[in-house]
């Protein structure tokens, strides 16, 4: 059971118009959205925050966003959002090579250097201590500009919060992330864990 139950989808008007935003990314409203509900001002800003995130300026595609996300997310040791993170990636194009190899994106033919560029940024960003240093730095400069990295960084830093927030409520997770979850992950030992 959460540390505190999600309200109705209806709850906060503005909120639910916002959400639909989710509804395209992952099929429905997360149950993290419907409890940041109880203080509406948390709900609006972090959908806003994820769309601005999500949005695409650069070279960094959708699907890479949210392998980004999956990548952080398992460092962190989130089943929640690891579930949520690999749904989008699969409902945003990324290959199914890919999603069904995302545990070995360091080796596996399915990525190119850009993208284990950008993954080893996630997983390298998402440690504590935070593992950032000079070698990340240069190889992610072979393949990516300043407002590409900072993209990566922000889908990286958003994720950090939805990994806390999900692990620390124990956010009943939704039917269709556990699909998603059962499909690529299940394999690697992921459950619904404390997400039930």
């Amino acid at each position: 059971m959460p540390l505190v139950k999600p309200l109705s989808a209806d709850h906060d008007l503005e909120t639910k118009e916002l959400a639909d935003f989710f509804n395209e990314t992952l099929g429905f409203c997360p149950n993290s959205v419907l409890t940041m509900q109880h203080r509406p001002a948390i709900s609006k800003a972090f959908i806003n925050l994820n769309k601005a995130v999500m949005e695409n300026e650069g070279r960094v595609t959708s699907a890479l966003k949210r392998m980004i996300a999956w990548v952080s997310s398992n460092a962190t040791g989130c089943r929640y959002c690891q579930a949520h993170a690999i749904r989008a990636a699969e409902r945003y194009g990324a290959e199914q090579e890919q999603l069904d190899n995302i545990w070995e994106y360091k080796t596996h033919p399915a990525f190119s250097d850009a993208e284990r560029a950008a993954l080893d940024f996630s997983l390298a960003a998402s440690q504590i201590p935070n593992m950032v240093d000079s070698s990340i730095k240069e190889e992610l400069y072979k393949y990516w500009n300043e407002g590409e990295i900072v993209e990566m960084l922000g889908v990286i830093s958003l994720f950090g919060y939805l990994n806390r927030w999900n692990d620390s409520m124990g956010t009943s997770i939704e039917d269709g992330a556990v699909d998603s979850g059962k499909k690529y992950l299940e394999k690697h030992g992921w459950n619904k864990g404390k997400h039930i």
